[in-house]
Order: structure tokens, then C-alpha cells, then sequence
């Protein structure tokens, strides 16, 4: 009898089959939750230290593209000083520099380009609010030369001019533009960017695509640098087909020359007649002050494109007045 009542006492002290598996059911939840605190902690230091680096890299890109603004103004206040009648690419800044090594793990490509050697939108309406006759009509034959419409170059004068009236027969105002989805106004000012082309109704990213290479979008009255103005902008300006047909021999007298080319007395003689000539001849000149300095900065894995409009002033000062991260 005593040994019974012992081993009942015995039986009574133990927990129930049931208790036991709900402690080892607490005990497997406990591990589970410290596994996901710590996977959380170990990924959010990853984390932190990913954007640390990131942070660390975008910073070290910026002071390398800073360096390379300084390297172009001195090849730009050396080229000026050479020559003040003339700015031209083959005077040796317009050359790709790099792959260069800048300290261990980072690498710099830059190049610059003659930004007045493109054809300037802001220029199709004139100070006073107005289109201008003789770039809106040059604008049309580029459009043409690139495979585009030329309805386009009555859009862009809308887009910019003072008014809220359509130009006749082609163009558009807050009358289309709020039908569209989302709606939106015309600026009714000189644009910053050369993408604002994609906010034309219609226009597209294709069309666009095709004409970027050919324009920009500089202070209003800034001149085209027929020096390295690229052949299709040469041709917009005279009407007719004459360097783009063969750009390659363009190319290759503005290689084999030292010094500008074509000259204007040699874009004169291009000219269809003397009238089409003096019409022309006031937006011309054959030096620069804007310029775009690209670069691809690489650091260790990670590249950046960089973007630093330039302005030259007359004693061969530069200095950057825009950076952005996108080409236009």
C-alpha cells in the first residue's frame, strides 16, 4: 500500500502529456522569433551599411566630376587663349579623355561638347514674344532633314510664345493641351530643357530619340557656332542638302584643318543666294561660350553619369550652371 501511494504521489507531480507539447511548442516559437530578430537586425545592418556606401560613392562622384569641370575650363582657357577668333573641336578639348584613374577603384570618361553647335529652340520666338521667321523656317527643314513632320516647329513656337493662339495652320494651346489626360498649360516662356519636346501632344518618345542629337534649349539670342555646328543644323540654316549629304568629308576637313571649318565666308559661299545669306548671316558667329561636359564616373561596381552644363565667359573663366544627372 505504501508503494502505491508513492508512485501516485510520483505520477501526480508529473505535467500532463498536453502541457508538455505546448512547452515544447513555446520553446520552438521562441527560437523561431529570435531566428527573425536576428535575420532582421543582420539585414537591416546590411542594409545600412549598402546605403552607407552608396551614399559614400555618389558623394565621391561628385567631387571627381568637379575635378573634370576643372580640367575642362583649363583645355577651354587654353583653346581661347590659342586662338579667340575661333572655337572649334579640333582644338583638342572635344576629345574623349579617359579611361582615366582617378584614385584606386574609380575610373573617369569625359568628353566635351560645343552646345552652340546644335540649333537652340528657345531662339524660334523672339524677345518680344513673336516667332522668329528665319529659325522657325530653319527649324521646319530640320525636322524634315531628320525624317520628322514640320508641323512640329509651330507646336514649339505655341509651346514658348507669350500667347494662348494657336498658330495657323499648325500649332496648340491650353485648348489641347487641358484635353489632355492629365491636363496641363503651355508655359508661355523659354524652356530649360530640350525635353520639354516630349510634352507636345503626339510628339513621343521616338520622334524625340531622333531629333535630341540636333537641339538644345539655351538663353534666348545665343548664336550657332557654325565651327562645329553638325551638318543637318548647317543645312536647316541654307535650305538645302549640302554637308549632311556627305558628312564625312565634313568631318574630315574639320580633322585635316587647323582651325575652324566651315568658316562664314565659307558658309556663305554654301548659300543658295545673297538674300538667303543676309537673312542667316546675324545668327552665325564662329566662337562659343556653352558648353556640356559629360562624364561616366565608375567606382568599383557602380556607374554614374554626370552632366555639367558650362558657361565661358570673355576672359576664358569657366564655370558650371547646371549639373544634372540626365543629358538634357
Amino acid at each position: 500500500m505504501a508503494r502505491t501511494a508513492q508512485r501516485r504521489r510520483r505520477a501526480s507531480c508529473r505535467p500532463p502529456r498536453s502541457q508538455r507539447g505546448v512547452a515544447l511548442l513555446v520553446a520552438i516559437l521562441l527560437v523561431a522569433l529570435g531566428t527573425v530578430l536576428a535575420a532582421a537586425v543582420a539585414y537591416e545592418n546590411a542594409m545600412t551599411f549598402r546605403r552607407g556606401a552608396a551614399t559614400f560613392a555618389f558623394d565621391q562622384a561628385l567631387l571627381v566630376q568637379q575635378g573634370a569641370e576643372a580640367f575642362a575650363a583649363w583645355g577651354l582657357r587654353t583653346a581661347l587663349k590659342a586662338d579667340p577668333q575661333h572655337t572649334y573641336a579640333g582644338a583638342g578639348w572635344g576629345q574623349t579623355y579617359g579611361p582615366m584613374d582617378i584614385v584606386p577603384g574609380v575610373t573617369w570618361v569625359g568628353q566635351l561638347e560645343d552646345l552652340q553647335g546644335r540649333f537652340n529652340l528657345n531662339n524660334l520666338v523672339q524677345e518680344d514674344g513673336t516667332p522668329d521667321p528665319v529659325q522657325v523656317t530653319a527649324f521646319q527643314q530640320l525636322l524634315e532633314e531628320v525624317g520628322l513632320e514640320p508641323k512640329w516647329a509651330g507646336y514649339m513656337v505655341d509651346w514658348i510664345d507669350r500667347d494662348i493662339v494657336p498658330s495657323v495652320p499648325d500649332g496648340a494651346e491650353d485648348s489641347v493641351y487641358m484635353g489632355q489626360v492629365p491636363p496641363y498649360r503651355t508655359p508661355n516662356r523659354y524652356i530649360t530643357s530640350a525635353t520639354e519636346l516630349l510634352a507636345l501632344p503626339g510628339f513621343g518618345r521616338e520622334r524625340y530619340l531622333a531629333l535630341a542629337p540636333f537641339v538644345t534649349a539655351l538663353p534666348w539670342g545665343t548664336k550657332l557656332n557654325i565651327c562645329d555646328a553638325k551638318p543637318q543644323v548647317l543645312d536647316a540654316y541654307l535650305g538645302h542638302l549640302d554637308f549632311a549629304s556627305d558628312p564625312d568629308s565634313l568631318a574630315k576637313n574639320r580633322a585635316g584643318t587647323n582651325g575652324c571649318f566651315p568658316t562664314l565666308t565659307e558658309y556663305q559661299a554654301a548659300a543658295p543666294s545673297a538674300v538667303a545669306w543676309q537673312k542667316v548671316a546675324t545668327k552665325m558667329q564662329m566662337t562659343s561660350v556653352y558648353f556640356r561636359l559629360t562624364s561616366l564616373i565608375t567606382i568599383g561596381s557602380t556607374e554614374f553619369n554626370l552632366y555639367s552644363l558650362l558657361l565661358q565667359d570673355p576672359t576664358g573663366g569657366t564655370r558650371p550652371i547646371l549639373r544634372s544627372f540626365a543629358p538634357d
